[in-house]
C-alpha cells in the first residue's frame, strides 16, 4: 500500500514537472552555462580572436589553464556553485509550487500517507537535479571535444567523471533544509534567498578556514580537492553533510504532518 501510495504520488510529480515550464527553463540553462564555458576557453586559447573581444577576451584570459585539466577542474567547481543554485531552485519550486497554486489543501485530502507524499516530492528533485548535471556534463564535454582543447588522457577524464558525480550528488544533498524552508515560507521566495545566502556565506567561511564544517561549502571543496592548508575535507565533513540532509528531510516530513495546522 505504501509503495503504491509513493509510486502515485512520483508519476503526479512527474506529470507537474513535465507540463511546467520551469523544466524547460532549468534545461536552457544547465544548456547555456556550458556553451559559455566553451566558448570562454575557446576564446582564451585564441588570442588574436580574445583580442578583437575586447572585455569578453580580457574575462576568457581569467580561466587559467586552456586544458582538459583546466577545463575539467573549472567544470567541477562550476558543478558546485550552480549545482547549489539550480538544485535549491528546483527544489524550491517542487515544494512550494502547492503553496503558489492554493492547492494545498486538496493534496493535504488526498488518502496518501505524508510522508509518502515528501518521498515522492524527493525522488522528483533528485531525478530533476541529476538530468541537469548529466546534461551539463554532456554539452561540456562535447564543447571541449568541438574546441580540441589540448592534454586529453582517459584517465584524466575517469578522475573528473567521478569527481563531478561525486560533486553533484553532495550539493544534492543540501536541497533537503530547502524543502523544508519552502514549506515554513510557504512558496519558493524564502528558500530561495536562503540558498543564495548559503552561498555567500560558503565563500566567506572557506576563506577562513572552516568550509570543511560548514555543509555548503563541502561540496565546492570537494570539486577543487586541493591540499591547500584549511582546505581539506575530513570524516567529520561528510558526517556533517549527511546529518544536514538528514535533519532537512526529516523535518520537511514533519512539516508536511502538522501542515493542517499552519
Amino acid at each position: 500500500m505504501i509503495m503504491k501510495s509513493i509510486g502515485a504520488v512520483i508519476y503526479v510529480e512527474f506529470l507537474k514537472a513535465r507540463k511546467s515550464k520551469i523544466l524547460l527553463v532549468t534545461l536552457l540553462v544547465f544548456t547555456i552555462v556550458p556553451c559559455m564555458m566553451g566558448l570562454m576557453m575557446f576564446v582564451a586559447r585564441n588570442p588574436d580572436f580574445a583580442g578583437k573581444l575586447g572585455m569578453i577576451g580580457t574575462k576568457a584570459k581569467l580561466f587559467g589553464e586552456n586544458d582538459w585539466p583546466g577545463y575539467f577542474s573549472l567544470l567541477s567547481q562550476v558543478m558546485a556553485s550552480i549545482g547549489l543554485i539550480g538544485f535549491g531552485f528546483v527544489t524550491s519550486w517542487v515544494f512550494g509550487r502547492e503553496h503558489m497554486d492554493r492547492t494545498l489543501k486538496d493534496i493535504l485530502a488526498l488518502p496518501v500517507p505524508r510522508s509518502s507524499i515528501v518521498l515522492g516530492k524527493f525522488v522528483i528533485v533528485f531525478l530533476w537535479c541529476i538530468l541537469l548535471a548529466l546534461l551539463l556534463f554532456s554539452i561540456s564535454i562535447l564543447f571541449g571535444l568541438i574546441i580540441q582543447l589540448p592534454g586529453w588522457s582517459t584517465l584524466l577524464f575517469h578522475r573528473f567523471t567521478f569527481c563531478f558525480l561525486i560533486t553533484s550528488m553532495l550539493t544534492l544533498l543540501l536541497c533537503s533544509p530547502v524543502s523544508y524552508l519552502a514549506g515554513i515560507g510557504t512558496g519558493i521566495m524564502a528558500p530561495l534567498g536562503f540558498v543564495f545566502i548559503t552561498m555567500i556565506l560558503a565563500q566567506f567561511i572557506g576563506l577562513i578556514g572552516l568550509g570543511p564544517y560548514f555543509p555548503w561549502a563541502i561540496p565546492g571543496l570537494f570539486s577543487v580537492s586541493g591540499d591547500t592548508q584549511g582546505l581539506q575535507l575530513r570524516v567529520a565533513s561528510y558526517i556533517i553533510l549527511g546529518a544536514t540532509f538528514i535533519a532537512g528531510y526529516w523535518a520537511t516530513v514533519r512539516w508536511w504532518q502538522i501542515a493542517d495546522h499552519h
